[in-house]
């Protein structure tokens, strides 16, 4: 069982500073409690440069040195997110061109990027902490995870979309830890083709699953996709993310069309012997079969 806070805000940049009432509590698999302050995105008209402020705290019932390594290591980091490797040093090369500023195992990790984003032009400043902290004698882990910066553009948009995603990240982060740590596993991810950018693009996925409307997390369902059985529990579920969990691997899918982007597929694969290049492929079948 895990507890679980969340809290987010902006933060005056071009627009001024602007705290909007609060917001349901993040999910968790246990209790939650909830300090998020959702965003005022009203400001003056044309500017679109503010800061943000995305932070989650939760408890894991893992050691903290194992969490650690879902934080810093590339097979923890691709088990839930995707590959990621740092350079082990305050002032070590950090993923898509940020810079390790804390580095204390299994502790806290930070990293730090200024000027144009790598991954996303709306941003300038993003800064991301982890903090991690033993409970139980050990056997426990209490996190807090911190994602700051600017978006200069957007604003809105780019926030509610940080917010969202944050929170199926670190659920899946969750499901990582509870069933495959530490396990080798081969990612895999795709974008869907264009045309699914369309507001009704991410229900035709989930009817294409198999999936019914009324499918409630933690359900245990028989699929068929990318031309495999899939024995699968329903993880997580809301309009923007489904999460399935089978006994060999994570599958995730991102309605991004609500962001004004494609939707997304990722296959956190922990089986012996998968193999991301005939992965890759037979997922981007069944999504060009699917959207045309």
């Amino acid at each position: 069982m895990t507890k679980d806070s969340r809290r987010g805000r902006a933060r005056g940049g071009g627009s001024g500073r602007g705290d909007g009432g609060g917001r349901r509590g993040a999910r968790a698999g246990g209790g939650t409690t909830d300090s998020t302050a959702a965003a005022d995105t009203t400001g003056a008209p044309g500017s679109g440069v503010r800061e943000f402020e995305i932070v989650r705290e939760f408890e894991v019932g893992s050691p903290p040195q194992q969490v650690w390594d879902a934080f810093a290591t590339v097979t923890g980091t691709s088990g839930w997110l995707w590959p990621m490797e740092y350079e082990p040093r305050v002032g070590g090369a950090a993923p898509h061109g940020a810079v390790v500023t804390a580095w204390d195992p299994p502790r806290r990790l930070t990293v730090r990027s200024d000027g144009p984003a790598v991954l996303f032009a709306e941003r300038s400043t993003n800064h991301l902490e982890h903090l991690i902290e033993p409970r139980d004698g050990g056997r426990r882990s209490w996190v807090r995870h911190a994602h700051s910066g600017i978006f200069t553009q957007d604003w809105g948009n780019q926030y509610d979309a940080a917010d969202k995603h944050t929170d199926f990240y670190l659920h899946t982060l969750r499901e990582y830890l509870t069933y495959f740590a530490g396990r080798p596993v081969t990612y895999t991810h795709l974008d869907a083709p264009a045309a699914t950018t369309a507001h009704d693009a991410f229900t035709r996925l989930a009817l294409e699953l198999g999936l019914p409307t009324d499918a409630s997390e933690g359900a245990r369902f028989r699929l068929s996709a990318a031309g495999a059985d899939l024995d699968a529990v329903l993880d997580f579920r809301t309009p923007y993310f489904i999460g399935l969990r089978t006994d060999d691997a994570l599958y995730r899918f991102f309605g991004r069309n609500h962001f004004g982007r494609r939707i997304g597929v990722s296959v956190h694969d922990f089986a012996a012997g998968a193999d991301a290049k005939s992965a890759e492929p037979a997922w981007r079948d069944w999504l060009t079969r699917l959207y045309g």
